[in-house]
């Protein structure tokens, strides 16, 4: 059983309107990698799909699309009309935050 601090804390990840939004964006396909890939500067689509493509993984353009665009309403990136059709997103300072936490996450689960 955990204790009252951290059964509030987690009543409150899944009750408060802005963290469970970030956590409902979190739980979708390939949100995580679109965070990463913000947060190295990679957030044109052709930028992306090369990065994923050197490392052997999949990415759809209608996944990276959907995914930015949830991400840019949560405040986590803002976006840059190239022309009609495209868009390159870069990440704001709530995006490179969530994209250590994510990074300090994964690498405790190393050690």
């Amino acid at each position: 059983m955990v204790g009252s601090g951290e059964e509030e804390k987690i009543r409150r990840i899944l009750t408060d309107p802005k963290l469970s939004a970030i956590k409902a964006m979190l739980e979708k396909d390939h949100a995580i990698d679109c965070i990463f890939l913000l947060y190295m500067g990679r957030g044109k689509w052709k930028e992306a799909k090369e990065f994923m493509r050197e490392n052997g993984l999949t990415l759809s353009d209608g996944t990276f699309r959907a995914r930015m665009i949830e991400i840019e309403e949560l405040g986590l990136a803002k976006s840059e009309r190239l022309d009609p059709l495209k868009k390159k997103y870069e990440k704001t300072e709530l995006g490179e935050k969530v994209a250590k936490l994510l990074l300090e996450f994964f690498d405790k689960l190393e050690k």
